[in-house]
Parts: structure tokens; C-alpha cells; sequence
């Protein structure tokens, strides 16, 4: 890796940025849904060459996009999703957001509705050390990956792999792959090779690549 002309080295991505990357195609259409900082847009864009746009509820974040470089616009995944038109893009992404929606069944319909594939992380409360934090306190956990109080906290609705496995049958969406992974990124390995409970027990976060299931034919 490149040192920066100050001595410094560049701050590393996110894990879960990283595993994401490798699930995007060189030169897709995508559409970063709470992008943040843009970290991700970036990153795509310096290892993929995609085509971005970022929907970013926060003005300062946006702004800050913007000043990157980024296309990046205001808005609510909640709410404004659904002027989006169905295909416009290849890949729609939530990284690490969908627990904050009000409405996440409504938000992961839209993503499959706008993108070919969906790209879906998030914390994941079935981990041990959520389960154990809960069971020996009795009181909701603070964790390294989930470090807001209850009533501070922006997440509304928290979930296991196991749940967001079953929302994924409900919006009727095929999972293409799953990665459980920890805070290192050491991945769990598929789910062929490893129980649904194993990776709901052990992993600290998981990546789900999703597409719509096509209607089968008579």
C-alpha cells in the first residue's frame, strides 16, 4: 500500500465495504442507499469503474459527498425509493442500514424493484456475545458493532441472520450469496459449509447478494 505524501497511510476500508466490493461487476449501475461519507461510492468507483449515485438522508453527509466528487443526493430510503423506476440500476446497496428503516420489508422490495441485484449488510443481534450480554445483564446490549444505548440508539429494528434470511422468503427474494463475517472480516464460509445457526451464532455481520426470483414457468 501507498504511503501519502504526510507520512500517513490511508485509512482502510470497511469490512463489510470490502466484501461488498468484490460482489459488484466492473462498470455496473449502482445506487448506494444511505450512502454516508460515500466511502463506498468511492471505493467502487477506484476498484470497479461503476457508474454511482448515493441517496444520503444527513445534509452535512451529503454535502460532504459532493465534495468528494460524488453524485449524491438527499434523501429518505423510506420514503423516496419509490420514484425510482424498476431496472435502473444493477445493484442496489444498504450497507448497514436497513435496521434503521421504519419499514425494512418495504425498503428491501424497493431495492430488488430497482436493481437487478440487491446488496443488503448488517449487525447481526443473534451473535454470542449480544445473547450473552442480554442473558448475564438482563438489559439491552452495548457492543462493539451495536454501541448505542436503547434510547439513543438509531436502530429500530434489529435483527438476526435467521430473520433477515426469513425477509428474504417473504419478498420473495433468491439469496445468491451470504457471508457471515467478524470485526478481522474472517469470513464463516457459505452456508453450504456451515449451519444457518452456526453463522447466526458466530457472525458479528453478514453481506446478503439478492435478486428477484423469476416466476417459474408453466
Amino acid at each position: 500500500m501507498l504511503a501519502r505524501h504526510d507520512g500517513q497511510t490511508p485509512p482502510q476500508p470497511r469490512v463489510d465495504h470490502r466484501l461488498i466490493a468484490d460482489l459488484v461487476t466492473p462498470g455496473a449501475r449502482v445506487l448506494d442507499v444511505g450512502c454516508g461519507d460515500g466511502a463506498l461510492l468511492q471505493l467502487l468507483g477506484e476498484r470497479s469503474d461503476i457508474d454511482g449515485r448515493g441517496v444520503e438522508i444527513e445534509r452535512d453527509r451529503v454535502n460532504a459527498c459532493v465534495a468528494r466528487g460524488l453524485s449524491v443526493i438527499q434523501g429518505d430510503a423510506d420514503q423516496d425509493l419509490d420514484a425510482y423506476p424498476d431496472d435502473a440500476f444493477d445493484y442496489a446497496i444498504l450497507s448497514l442500514t436497513i435496521q434503521a428503516t421504519r419499514n425494512p420489508k418495504k425498503v428491501l422490495a424497493n431495492l430488488l424493484r430497482i436493481g437487478r441485484h440487491a446488496i443488503v449488510s448488517f449487525p447481526n443481534f443473534g451473535h454470542w456475545k449480544v445473547r450473552a450480554k442480554l442473558l448475564t445483564t438482563g438489559r439491552m446490549p452495548v457492543t462493539e458493532h451495536l454501541p448505542d444505548t436503547w434510547y439513543d440508539t438509531p436502530n429500530a429494528h434489529l435483527c438476526t441472520i435467521k430473520d433477515f434470511a426469513d425477509l428474504c422468503r417473504v419478498v420473495d427474494a433468491k439469496v445468491e450469496r451470504a457471508v457471515a463475517f467478524n470485526t478481522s472480516g474472517q469470513q464463516l464460509g457459505t452456508w453450504v459449509r456451515l449451519p444457518l445457526t452456526i453463522h447466526n451464532l458466530l457472525g458479528e455481520k453478514a453481506v446478503f447478494l439478492l435478486s428477484r426470483r423469476q416466476p417459474s414457468r408453466k
